[in-house]
C-alpha cells in the first residue's frame, strides 16, 4: 500500500481531521478510497442530509465552493464539502483565498482527478501548510505484482509472488479492477486464506485456452496439438507469458508430479493436502505422474533451473521466446 495513503487513511480513521485536503494524480484507486471515506465515514448518517455537500468542478464556480465552506453546519459539529473533478473548475487558484483562512467547522476535500494540481500555485502550497496533500501516482507495470502482494497482506489474504505476477500479467495495472477480482474470489471461498492458481483460474476467469496454468498440463498430458497451439500463442504474445512466470508455473506442476510418486496409497484428501490442491484434482495429477517416470521429472526440473538463470541473462544472450521454444522442446516426450 502507498505509504502516504496509509498515513492519510490512518489519521482519518482516528478522527484527526484537517480543515482541507487536496488529493490529485492519475491513479483513481486511492482517490476513490479517500473520497468514499469522506462521503460515508466522517458524518453520522443522520447528519449527512444537511452537512454533506458535493460539488463538481465542471458545473460549479469557485465562489460556490467558498460559500459552501463558509456556512455553518446544521445540527452537527462539522460539515463536509467535497469538490470532485477540481481540475475542471474555472479559476481554480481563486480557492487560495479560502485556504489561507479555512473554516474550523468545515472539512474540505478537493479531488483533482487524473492529473496533478499545479505545484507552483498557492492552492497546493496552502493545502500542504493548512491540511494534507496527497498525490496518487500511476504505478509502473513492474511494480504491480509487489502492490498485489501488499494488498493481500493488508486484507489478510495471502498472495504469493507467482500468483501476484499472474494477476498483474492478466489484469494489467488497473488497481480497482485487481482489487475487485480478488474480492470476488474471497466472496466465493470465504474460508480460504490464500490465493492459489486454481482459485485464480476458477474465479477470475483467466482464459483456459491460453494461460500459463494450462501450458504445463497440456505438455505432460500428452495433448501435443494443444501444447503447440499454446506455445505459438505465447511466442506471438510475449506479454501474456513472461519467462519467469512460465518457469514458475512449470516448476509448480512438476513439483506436484514429483511429490505424487511418494503419495501412492494415500486418500485423495490426504494427497490434496500434501500437494496443495483440491481433492478433485488429485487423480489427474496421480495419473499423469504414472506416465512420467521420476528420472524424467527430475530432468525437467533441472532444465527449469537452467532456463531460469538463462532468462535473466546469466551465461545467455538469447531472447525469452527462443528460450521458451528450446526449453519446451527438450521437455516433450
Amino acid at each position: 500500500m502507498n505509504a502516504e495513503f496509509k498515513k492519510l487513511f490512518q489519521s482519518l480513521q482516528k478522527g484527526q481531521f484537517a480543515p482541507v485536503y487536496l488529493i490529485d494524480g492519475e491513479e483513481a484507486y486511492y482517490l476513490d478510497k479517500v473520497t468514499e471515506f469522506f462521503e460515508e465515514n466522517i458524518l453520522q448518517p443522520s447528519e449527512r442530509d444537511f452537512n454533506l455537500l458535493v460539488l463538481y468542478g465542471k458545473d460549479a464556480q469557485w465562489a460556490d465552493v467558498v460559500n459552501a465552506c463558509r456556512r455553518f453546519p446544521m445540527f452537527a459539529d462539522k460539515q463536509v464539502v467535497i469538490l470532485k473533478d477540481a481540475a475542471l473548475l474555472k479559476d481554480f487558484n481563486e480557492l487560495a483565498g479560502y485556504l489561507e483562512n479555512p473554516s474550523p467547522s468545515t472539512v474540505l476535500l478537493i479531488e483533482h482527478r487524473f492529473k496533478k494540481a499545479d505545484g507552483r500555485g498557492k492552492v497546493v502550497k496552502l493545502a500542504k501548510d493548512k491540511g494534507f496533500y496527497f498525490t496518487s501516482d500511476k504505478l509502473r507495470d513492474e511494480k504491480i505484482p509487489e502492490w498485489v502482494e501488499g494488498y493481500g497482506e493488508d486484507i489478510g489474504f495471502h498472495i504469493g509472488e507467482r500468483e501476484a505476477q499472474v494477476i498483474a500479467t492478466y489484469l494489467g495495472n488497473d488497481l480497482q479492477r485487481i482489487a475487485n477480482e480478488i474480492e470476488k474470489v474471497r466472496i466465493n471461498v470465504p474460508q480460504e486464506k490464500a490465493l492459489t492458481a486454481e482459485l485464480i483460474q476458477k474465479y477470475i476467469g483467466i482464459s483456459r485456452e491460453y494461460n500459463v496454468f494450462e501450458f504445463p498440463e497440456a505438455l505432460t498430458n500428452g495433448d501435443k496439438d494443444k501444447m503447440y497451439r499454446m506455445l505459438s500463442y505465447f511466442i506471438a504474445n510475449p506479454k501474456s507469458s513472461p519467462m519467469p512466470l512460465v518457469i514458475g508455473s512449470f516448476y509448480s506442476h512438476f513439483n506436484k508430479l514429483y511429490q505424487a510418486h511418494f503419495l501412492k496409497g494415500r486418500s485423495d484428501k490426504e494427497a490434496a493436502a500434501a500437494l496443495g490442491t483440491y481433492p478433485s484434482k488429485v487423480r489427474e495429477i496421480m495419473y499423469t505422474a504414472q506416465r512420467w517416470p521420476l528420472p524424467r521429472i527430475e530432468y525437467c526440473m533441472m532444465l527449469l533451473g537452467k532456463y531460469s538463470t538463462a532468462a535473466v541473462g546469466i551465461e545467455s544472450n538469447v531472447n525469452d521466446r527462443e528460450l521458451l521454444k528450446e526449453m519446451v522442446g527438450k521437455m516433450v516426450i
